[in-house]
């Protein structure tokens, strides 16, 4: 299993050219198991629409019919372990709440975080890939 970062999740959906290599082939990868897709990006993505910051090809409702249904993808909730853990991660991470809810999310199910945050690839307590 691996979990998304909410951009990663939104160029996927979307076929963006900014996803590397590596991350397309472990996306590829993990389509017959799990792609795990935290709860708040669904938030995230929700909000970039309310703000103009992302632009959707149709209505959110559908937007999110349609990449949840890609193969392999999971939403996964937030429970309360991956809250709290949001608020114990060891070492320095910074203040964004939805990126310490992702990373506590990786972190929760043990598996890579596919991302291309620098703050997120620098941070040495997840297993992160660009």
């Amino acid at each position: 299993m691996i979990i998304l970062d909410t951009h990663i999740f939104i160029w996927w959906v979307h076929g963006d050219r900014r996803l590397t290599d590596s991350q397309t082939t472990i996306i590829q990868a993990n389509e017959s198991q799990t792609i795990g897709v935290s709860a708040i990006s669904a938030w995230e993505i929700a909000k970039l629409a309310e703000y103009g910051r992302l632009k959707l090809p149709c209505d959110l409702h559908e937007w999110f019919d349609t990449a949840l249904s890609y193969p392999g993808i999971r939403l996964m909730e937030l429970t309360p372990t991956i809250a709290i853990l949001s608020t114990r991660l060891p070492g320095k991470f910074h203040r964004d709440p939805a990126d310490q809810l992702i990373v506590a999310t990786a972190m929760a199910y043990d598996c890579p975080l596919v991302t291309s945050d620098e703050k997120i690839l620098e941070y040495i307590h997840v297993d992160a890939i660009k």
